[in-house]
């Protein structure tokens, strides 16, 4: 706190900082100087001003003279300046960053083309594809069929529950030791061997019959690997029918694999699966 004052005094990275964030509002790197110099202490005139922002005397005032035009700095008297306070400036912007949000949805929408079909984008890198997998779920609203390694799992896990939670119906297959958390959850019978086998660790979520993300974490190579995001109709169906044929191949490999009888809880994720078609 300067006692002469009793304005805060802010920690000297906190102005590059800021500076840098109000640049995204369309501010000019000298209007952002200015605006922070004259909101850490005020009122201030033109030579306080140039001091405190490092803006030459000879710029400070076109520069004062282009926020007063905006609406952001006010002269109170004479020469001598206020900010507009950081509250009404943070409505502001939101303001404005919803009417232009809402004019681009508009003008994009009578411009789009219309297609029959959706594009298969390719995802490339572990992170990449994990914070797609992140929002996919989170935006889940009916159904998600998952087939997940243990590793992935551990980056997922908090929001496929959080999903769960919400109402949506998680049908799991798990490729690996996996805590049993969902009522429609199997483990794939063949797991022991996968990873070798397939050489890495496949990613497969379908959400709400409607997007497919789906690949594999090479394990050479896991941020090079590629994944596929999609909202192709057939390709999601496709996937989604290639998870609901793993449950079925759960139920095979106990009957006839292990020659065990299905357990009350099998038959009711059976049921449930069938009607999933």
């Amino acid at each position: 706190m300067d006692r002469a004052t009793n304005h805060p005094i802010p920690r000297e990275e906190s102005p590059l900082e800021i500076a840098s964030l109000l640049r995204d509002f369309a501010f000019s790197k000298y209007e952002s100087a200015c605006y922070l110099a004259l909101v850490a202490r005020h009122p201030s005139n033109g030579s306080q001003l140039s001091k405190r922002s490092g803006i030459a005397r000879s710029r400070i005032y076109d520069v004062l003279r282009g926020l007063l035009r905006k609406g952001i700095v006010f002269e109170i008297e004479k020469g001598t300046y206020v900010p507009l306070p950081f509250a009404e400036l943070k409505q502001r912007f939101r303001r404005q960053f919803e009417s232009n949000l809402e004019l681009l949805e508009k003008q994009l929408a009578d411009i789009t083309q219309e297609v029959e079909y959706e594009y298969l984008i390719t995802l490339r890198g572990r992170e990449t594809a994990l914070a797609k997998a992140a929002e996919i779920i989170a935006a889940a609203r009916r159904e998600l069929y998952l087939r997940l390694f243990p590793s992935t799992w551990q980056h997922l896990g908090g929001a496929i529950r959080a999903a769960a939670d919400r109402g949506v119906g998680v049908r799991l297959i798990a490729m690996g030791r996996l805590p049993h958390t969902f009522d429609i959850q199997v483990d794939h019978p063949e797991v022991a061997g996968l990873y070798n086998k397939l050489g890495g660790e496949t990613l497969d979520i379908i959400s709400d019959r409607a997007e497919a993300l789906v690949g594999m974490f090479e394990a050479e190579r896991p941020d090079r690997s590629t994944v596929i995001w999609t909202r192709n109709r057939w390709f999601v169906t496709a996937n989604r029918d290639s998870l609901r044929h793993d449950f079925y191949h759960y139920f095979l490999d106990k009957l006839h694999e292990q020659g065990q009888a299905l357990s009350d809880h099998d038959r009711t994720i059976y049921e449930r699966i069938k009607s999933d078609d």
